[in-house]
């Protein structure tokens, strides 16, 4: 919208929107939209100075969204994903139900929908939170150059993440997962037990995730001086049962194969156990398996994994939502980084 000189008046003909109030008044959305909504969070000279541009610019707010969100139960915005046909991942349906559960002891549900990627998933958000369907959303799987925060703040739009960015992380809340600490404490594991080669199948460079977890087998090896007798034994795929057969056979074909493996992900892991018998090698015993994310099939396969606190993320997180609905503005944002925990079963 084109703006005269002054207070950032909407140029003849247009009307005002709430971040041109924004602008003018040198303030952020979310603090115009706490003037008002919750004027009592604001600083009185902040909230004056805000009031005086809302009437000079002739502000009229989206009333009918104001009143949806002040009369409702608090509505909290999730894009679901579908998963893999070849995936045991459930730390996805963990996650989310953590969310609603932690949700409703607070009085908020959360409201489901799809996206076809970040860019539609933003706008999504932005339209929820401005129609006053959801008071806050939580953005999911966040990768280090993910766009989404910075556009949801832009936009005015609360959120909270379940992972951080490489950079700008600490200007938004966030919980995320120590997942390097994860597989240290795996590869630490197997050297007590003896293990010197200690092989590593996980995902190709470029997330978040993938790439904390390798630098944390990475780490622990060089720690305990096992990189030389390592040499070779990292190798990358897409995260599918079927990948983690064919690495695992691939690193069984070695010269030197390894006496154990920490895989990135249970679904790898699952593959490499299918390798191993394939060979009739037994897991556990002719080679060790160690898994990340401890899902359901982790069990029922007797494979050691890494647990994220899940449960707690997502009790954190909507926490951190209700505060910041509730709340001064003004607060400096949370950030969290949990410990995962090694659980040990047959497999290593």
């Amino acid at each position: 919208m084109a703006l005269v000189s002054g207070r950032g008046r909407p140029a003849s003909g247009g009307s005002a929107t709430i971040t041109d109030v924004a602008q003018a008044a040198g303030v952020s959305r979310q603090t115009v939209s706490n003037v008002l909504n919750a004027p009592q969070r604001v600083h009185p000279v902040t909230r004056e100075r805000v009031q005086q541009v809302i009437a000079e610019l002739g502000y009229h707010p989206n009333r009918v969204a104001r009143s949806l969100r002040a009369s409702s139960p608090g509505m909290v915005g999730y894009r679901i994903k579908p998963v893999s046909t070849e995936s045991v991942a459930a730390i996805h349906d963990r996650f989310l139900h953590a969310l609603v559960e932690a949700g409703q002891a607070g009085n908020h549900h959360v409201l489901l929908f799809t996206a076809a990627d970040t860019d539609a998933e933003s706008d999504h958000c932005t339209a929820l939170w401005r129609t006053g369907a959801v008071s806050g959303v939580v953005l999911y799987d966040i990768e280090s150059g993910d766009q989404r925060p910075e556009r949801l703040t832009a936009a005015g739009v609360p959120f909270v993440a379940f992972g951080r960015t490489a950079a700008g992380a600490e200007r938004f809340s966030w919980v995320d997962i120590d997942n390097a600490d994860g597989t240290e404490a795996a590869v630490a594991h197997l050297v007590a037990a003896g293990h010197r080669r200690i092989g590593f199948i996980g995902w190709p460079e470029g997330t978040s995730v993938g790439d904390a977890r390798a630098r944390g087998w990475l780490a622990a090896m060089d720690r305990h001086d096992l990189l030389a007798e390592s040499h070779r034994l990292d190798v990358r795929g897409q995260d599918t049962m079927s990948t983690g057969t064919r690495l695992m056979a691939e690193l069984l074909d070695r010269p030197q194969p390894p006496s154990a493996v920490v895989a990135a992900t249970d679904t790898l892991a699952a593959g490499a156990l299918q390798a191993l018998r394939e060979r009739g090698l037994r897991a556990g015993e002719d080679v060790a398996v160690v898994g990340f994310d401890d899902t359901a099939a982790a069990a029922a396969l007797g494979l050691s994994s890494v647990r994220q606190p899940i449960e707690e993320v997502g009790r954190l997180i909507m926490a951190e939502l209700l505060r910041m609905t509730t709340s001064p503005s003004g607060l400096e944002p949370m950030q969290r980084l949990l410990q995962p925990e090694l659980i040990v079963r047959a497999t290593g």
